[in-house]
């Protein structure tokens, strides 16, 4: 018996040493915003101005966030009252202009606010994908950055960097999906824009700013495809990891089950980056208006290269 209780002292005292995150510290119902954008010269959807793709949205509920669109043309005080209501931003891919459109200086306006807030030690994170990556690679840099590849409508392994092994948001994937990204063509690119590597090492400001944590090519130009911030939770693949489980209109979207987990894993990190921040709505009638449970995605996968898009 009296073992016994030794090793139950002994366990409790080994637990009491682990690292848990209680529910006072985390925020269980994060709810993040996406960017709208102007919808395409193309769109044949009649009477609306912006949309969003539904598998960011899809991709983000699936690791248990609630997501609020983000309108194009708000006013600035409109975007940093939603700014204080909401616990992450996922800048989206598209074909908007990052220098002069709506969804960029809605872009400009929350990724300031990201700053100024992280600054102060309100932890918001950022993260964008294609479009967003570019986007806020100009943001960061103040200067064009981006040069043309050859990158539209192909899928990469990952080559990965020496900094990978420190990063956030690597940290958590099993080592065989780490070896499956290194190895497989996992990750879908849908971009004829980049930043290429020797750009990032030569400007400053993207050097001291983001951390590389992948590489990729079009077989002449090496582009930067993954990347972290240092300082702040801003993240940014020049890859699309919602498209794997939730798009199907091209062949060379990846569908397999390591394809899928990459997603999964993706959109599993950046919720729980969301889930530090204690943002909230001045009341649940106020959330509720404004949440995308509000519109109705449309199935446009017959026409475009998205199976479904939210149209406001």
């Amino acid at each position: 018996w009296g073992k016994k209780k030794m090793f139950v002292l002994l366990l409790c005292i080994s637990l009491s040493s682990v690292p848990f995150c209680s529910s006072a510290e985390r925020n269980d119902a994060p709810i993040i915003g996406i960017l709208a954008q102007e919808v395409s010269k193309y769109s044949t959807v009649p009477n609306v101005t912006s949309y969003i793709a539904a598998s960011y949205v899809k991709f983000l509920e699936s690791a248990g966030a609630r997501v609020v669109p983000i309108m194009i043309n708000k006013t600035v005080e409109e975007y940093k009252t939603l700014f204080n209501s909401i616990n992450g931003v996922l800048f989206p891919g598209g074909a908007a202009s990052i220098y002069s459109s709506g969804y960029q200086r809605a872009a400009t306006t929350f990724y300031e606010l990201a700053i100024e807030a992280n600054k102060k030690g309100d932890y918001f994170p950022v993260w964008g994908t294609c479009l967003g990556f570019e986007q806020l690679a100009y943001l960061t840099s103040g200067k064009r950055v981006l040069s043309l590849t050859d990158t539209r409508g192909v899928a990469l392994p990952l080559v990965f960097t020496n900094e990978t092994k420190g990063s956030r948001l690597f940290s958590d994937f099993p080592v065989e999906l780490m070896e499956a990204l290194a190895s497989e063509p996992l990750t879908e690119n849908s971009h004829k824009w980049s930043v290429t590597t020797e750009t990032h090492n030569n400007d400053e400001k993207l050097k001291d700013f983001y951390k590389v944590l992948s590489t990729n090519s079009d077989g002449a130009v090496e582009f930067v495809s993954t990347m972290e911030a240092y300082d702040y939770p801003i993240y940014a693949t020049q890859w699309h990891p919602e498209k794997n489980p939730f798009e199907w209109t091209k062949p060379y979207i990846p569908h397999s089950p390591a394809a899928v987990k990459v997603a999964f894993y993706m959109a599993h990190f950046f919720v729980n980056e969301a889930r530090k921040n204690f943002h909230k709505f001045a009341s649940t009638e106020e959330e509720r208006d404004v949440l995308i449970y509000n519109h109705n995605p449309v199935y446009t996968g017959r026409t475009a290269i998205f199976e479904q898009e939210y149209f406001f």
